[in-house]
């Protein structure tokens, strides 16, 4: 048996099976994933990199390339859902993937496919966590690096593989690991994610080809190579499935279609919305002298956008973000797509200034401290202030089916029904029913 990290973690993905409990989860990820989904699949709303992607891809619709179609388009509105542990968002590579090679190999036992995407997440988180603290600080895009073999983790066991070709899966998509944050703000960024979901796609099939590859020492040297130093790989293997990643932390599904480093400041924002108007304050927008918005240092590290020009680069805007939850009280997702931004929010914007709080410990130390404190100026001289923690915001529950419902509503009545009858995914042939509706 082989003992290296590895061989280890290839074993372990077999080895557990998970409940009840851990599969309401998962189904209540799918749903999540479809509302991040469908939008974009049927160009309800508008989307600058779609066109391109299918102008160069879709004449090979082989199994990989609907991996890369439905990566990229489920996280087009950077509206799906993210795990801290993994610093990323998992479901948008791992589903895809999973979905694609259901379609493309015939495979349809529901229960079998939430277990592969539960397992795959497991993995997400404990590699997220074996990784370290600065791999994201250094610049990497978790959800296009980690991504990979979370996903490919989830495939094998979607595919029952064999040990050994587990463990040259996993090693095929760690070298084929890439992904800069320098390009969030981009289409390339849901791009990372299409990329990874056909990674760990392409992985697989090499795997199950006999393709050879190292067996073993391939995660160590990752883990090393990309960890800077911060990497803890025990994190990889302890205390698996106790409990679940899936159930804790678990997935944090998006209540606004922007950059979750900006959701507690539009909540900061809207409770100062609100205090404007009890202090008599009817329009915001005149009122408003100067606005600060404080954080830890590096907090903003990835809504790093001051002057976005369209709704794309506006969900990675801490100012933008902030401007409209002032004015509107609401982030609407018709504000971040790829259209001009708004020229009276964007005046507005222009009025906020970063202040980091040097007296807080850095993000890169603990993302889970970040906060975002907004102190608005008014023209009469008073201030207000009001603070909202990351964690309070992760706290906050998610109407799931709300938001499918919201997005379901985006469609021609005949599609949404033919979707709404596979969500719950408690038959085979729901589970084949969605898969040829999202690769056919």
């Amino acid at each position: 048996m082989d003992t290296s990290l590895t061989g280890k973690f290839a074993a372990i993905l077999f080895t557990y099976t998970p409940t009840a409990e851990e599969r309401s989860a998962a189904r209540r990820g799918v749903k999540d994933y479809l509302a991040s989904t469908l939008p974009v699949f049927f160009d309800a709303v508008p989307d600058n990199g779609k066109q391109s992607l299918l102008n160069t891809f879709s004449p090979d619709n082989s199994v990989e390339n609907l991996a890369l179609k439905l990566g990229y388009i489920s996280h087009a509105l950077d509206y799906d859902d993210y795990h801290a542990s993994f610093r990323g968002h998992p479901s948008t590579v791992i589903l895809s993937s999973l979905f694609a090679l259901s379609h493309a190999l015939g495979r349809d036992k529901a229960e079998d496919f939430l277990d592969a995407y539960i397992i795959g997440v497991e993995a997400a988180g404990r590699l997220g966590r074996a990784i370290g603290s600065r791999h994201y600080g250094m610049g990497l895009h978790s959800t296009a690096t980690l991504g990979p073999l979370a996903a490919t983790a989830a495939c094998c066991r979607w595919l029952n593989l064999s040990r050994e070709q587990t463990q040259i899966a996993l090693g095929l998509a760690a070298t084929q690991s890439s992904g800069l944050r320098a390009q969030f703000g981009s289409a390339t960024k849901p791009l990372h994610s299409g990329f990874a979901a056909r990674s760990a796609v392409n992985s697989v099939q090499l795997a199950m080809a006999n393709f050879p590859g190292q067996e073993s020492g391939v995660l160590e040297s990752f883990l090393s190579v990309f960890g800077y130093h911060a990497e803890q790989p025990q994190q990889l293997l302890a205390d698996w499935a106790t409990p679940w990643r899936i159930i804790q932390p678990g997935l944090e599904f998006k209540r606004y279609p922007t950059c979750g480093g900006t959701h507690s400041a539009a909540e900061a924002a809207f409770v100062l919305r609100q205090r404007c108007f009890e202090l008599g304050v009817s329009d915001p927008y005149t009122a408003i002298k100067r606005i600060e918005v404080s954080f830890p240092p590096g907090a903003d590290t990835a809504p790093n956008i001051c002057h976005p020009v369209d709704g794309v680069q506006a969900r990675f805007s801490l100012e933008y973000v902030i401007a409209d939850a002032l004015v509107n009280g609401s982030l609407a997702l018709e504000h971040y797509t790829a259209k001009p931004v708004n020229p009276t929010l964007s005046a507005l914007a222009a009025r906020v200034e970063r202040c980091p709080d040097f007296s807080a410990p850095a993000d890169e130390l603990d993302p889970d401290r970040r906060f975002h404190r907004i102190t608005l100026f008014l023209d009469d001289g008073r201030q207000i202030s009001h603070c909202v923690t990351r964690q309070e915001t992760a706290a906050t529950y998610t109407d799931v089916d709300e938001k499918l419902a919201v997005s379901l509503a985006l469609l021609p009545s005949s599609v949404a029904e033919q979707f709404s009858a596979t969500l719950t995914l408690d038959s085979d042939k729901q589970l084949q029913q969605l898969a040829s509706l999202l690769c056919s």
